[in-house]
């Protein structure tokens, strides 16, 4: 069975390892463990990972953050894919830095890409998996916070935070969402 994974982040050097691209980190670091390389494609660049029987269509959508929607809706449709084989991992500012939570459906929390993948859709009824980057900055500074680097010991802790996701991303897709709530939501 082949699943969508939207890693939702920025392109561009400038936005690299910053807090708003959590989904393209996951994204990276699945494809170099298994020796998967992204190539471009239209709105987004693309990779491929099997794992169990299942591939994993990775995405990183080209379009920035606000236009993520656009690039979801196109690799669903070109991969003729369900709305249940679709998983978006994106940053969370309401949750403490570490934390990961899937969800089957939801509010765009006020995340930007979310909100724009809500518009497209025309509902929210899609699994994610949001990454929890805290919101240590201070009152009108939070695009300053999503948009920069991490802390030393923020970055310490991202190759395990990271192997976490990708490991909650293949239980989603070998036992389900509501199972792997249950394992992996603490």
């Amino acid at each position: 069975m082949n699943y969508l994974i939207v890693g939702l982040g920025n392109i561009g050097e400038e936005y690299a390892g910053t807090r708003h691209n959590m989904g393209f980190m996951v994204l990276d670091a699945w494809a170099k463990a298994s020796n998967a390389v992204f190539t471009p494609g239209r709105y987004a660049a693309r990779a491929e990972v099997k794992f169990k029987g299942h591939t994993f269509i990775l995405i990183k959508p080209s379009t920035y953050m606000n236009l993520s929607g656009k690039a979801v809706n196109y690799w669903m449709q070109a991969e003729r894919l369900p709305i249940e084989n679709v998983l978006v991992i994106v940053d969370d500012l309401a949750l403490p830095f570490g934390k990961l939570r899937l969800r089957p459906d939801g509010s765009d929390g006020g995340h930007n890409g979310l909100k724009h993948i809500n518009e497209t859709f025309g509902h929210q009824n899609y699994a994610r998996l949001r990454m929890g980057i805290g919101n240590a900055f201070l009152k009108g500074r939070q695009i300053d916070y999503v948009l920069g680097a991490f802390d030393e010991d923020e970055r310490n802790a991202l190759p395990e935070l990271l192997d976490r996701a990708i490991d909650m991303v293949k239980s989603f897709a070998t036992v389900g969402v509501e199972r792997t709530m249950t394992l992996f939501n603490k």
